[in-house]
């Protein structure tokens, strides 16, 4: 769309990635005028430095595991190596190909105008790029996260490095530290790990991934074991030291340990310094934007979407957080997003999936003596067996009342969490889940067998 003279719009958003541009996109369906500021590229971080191009690497290395792993099927084949440019080349190509999709859905639409710059929240209602004004009856604050390091850590883009470096690394190192074991640190270190590398994972928190189920943490420390990735939980960083060919990290504890790289994976900070946000009078936490359930900030007609939000900083998250604003400034009162009710997925192998609350959480929420458990090993299901995966499907329920967590491990258990966040979503019953259908042989049937289990009648499980 063309810029129209007075630069004044219904919408203005500060930030093109997932929460912005989704929040563009439905505000346009709903016929409302919209400004799309983005200093770097649209899409932001998931499209072209997270989501995407991290599970592209994670699908080579698959690739590369199958290959070395292909005589147990009966398929003889040798790995010869990793050509990273070659990887990088197919990555590139399909960030590509959705980054120009991207363009063309937002400069189609006649009541979206991208403007590229970077812009400063200057006025309760209005945002500035390069010394123009853009007015907005309502500001929609999507600025998004960067990755952070720890204090006195200083990242040199060489030998400390961060996801993005990581990203764009022109050679396969022979060894990594990753410092951190939530999801951006196991996906990498199971990367490099099928690339050949040797990996050691430092978490200071006592478990990987311990945002999830305690039992899926277990599991997936059970298949690192096996893979032969090296972790040390409960020891937190202490200090790092440059060397002749790489880098020594000291950990809680004194012990010492060499490598080529340190990769920091402690997590993404907020990216809202010196955006004006605060001089504007609105609400800050460490760095977050504070809103309400309905996404208001403390200023009115100014809303926040997206990782600057606390919470789960998930691209999914954000695009549902920015189709709400959008009904909401429509006026369409749209029912408040439940986070417990949003799916989650660790890419690494196996991989995490899960949904809803974990069983300490639930405890936690309803007593100890309401919440029932069922634990359905991937042992028993056909398709997990052909796949040669082990791993499993944990239920959480409410004694006589719905499942509120579903936590899965295993190859492939990302693709069963629609399923999944359904059954928590529509609050359903066991025994409702039970009467379904599910295909044979499939995951799927994992999903099915636990929750016959929990409904008193196992099939192909113990109760």
């Amino acid at each position: 769309m063309s810029e129209p003279n007075d630069a004044t719009f219904d919408i203005v958003i500060l930030g093109g990635g997932s929460g912005g541009y989704a929040t563009a996109l439905r505000a346009a369906q709903l016929n409302l005028t919209v400004a799309l500021i983005e200093k770097g590229k649209l899409g932001g971080t998931c499209l072209h430095n997270g989501c995407i191009p991290t599970k592209a690497l994670l699908h080579a290395a698959e690739v590369a595991d199958q290959t070395r792993e292909s005589e147990q099927f009966g398929v003889k084949a040798d790995l010869v190596g990793i050509d990273i440019a070659a990887v990088h080349s197919y990555k590139d190509g399909v960030i590509g190909r959705l980054y120009k999709g991207l363009q063309g859905l937002l400069g189609s639409s006649k009541n979206i105008t991208v403007v590229a710059g970077a812009g400063r929240l200057v006025a309760p209602n209005a945002v500035e790029v390069d010394g123009k004004r853009y007015t907005g009856r309502n500001i929609v604050l999507a600025s998004g996260s960067y990755a952070k390091s720890l204090p006195g850590l200083e990242i040199d883009g060489e030998r400390v490095i961060t996801s993005d470096h990581a990203l764009a690394l022109d050679r396969v190192p022979s060894s990594v530290i990753v410092l951190g074991g939530g999801v951006i640190g196991v996906e990498f270190a199971s990367v490099w790990k099928s690339f050949g590398v040797d990996v050691t994972i430092i978490e200071a928190l006592p478990r990987l991934v311990a945002a999830e189920d305690v039992d899926s943490s277990k599991a997936l420390e059970r298949a690192f074991r096996k893979r032969k990735i090296n972790f040390k939980v409960g020891k937190p960083f202490e200090k790092v030291e440059k060397t002749a060919d790489g880098v020594k990290v000291t950990i809680a504890g004194g012990e010492v340990i060499e490598a080529e790289l340190l990769l920091v994976a402690v997590g993404r900070g907020p990216n809202t310094a010196d955006l004006g946000y605060e001089e504007q009078g609105i609400k800050m936490d460490r760095g977050y934007v504070l809103t309400d359930e309905r996404l208001r900030t403390s200023v009115p007609n100014v809303y926040a979407v997206g990782d600057i939000v606390p919470g789960l900083q998930l691209a999914h998250r954000g695009f549902q957080q920015g189709i709400f604003v959008a009904e909401e400034i429509a006026g369409q009162n749209p029912a408040v997003i439940d986070e417990a009710g949003i799916p989650r997925i660790t890419y690494c192998d196996p991989e995490v999936a899960s949904v809803g609350l974990t069983e300490a959480k639930a405890k936690e929420q309803y007593g100890t003596d309401k919440v029932k458990i069922f634990n359905y090993n991937l042992a028993g299901n056909g398709r997990s067996q052909i796949l040669k995966t082990s791993g499993h499907v944990k239920l959480v329920r409410v004694e006589d009342g719905p499942v509120v967590g579903v936590h899965m491990i295993g190859a492939r258990v990302g693709e069963l969490i629609g399923e999944a966040q359904l059954i928590y979503n529509w609050e359903a019953y066991p025994a409702e889940v039970a009467q379904l259908v599910h295909a044979h042989p499939s995951q799927t049937e994992a999903l099915g067998e636990a929750h016959l289990a929990l409904a008193g009648k196992p099939l192909h499980s113990h109760n």
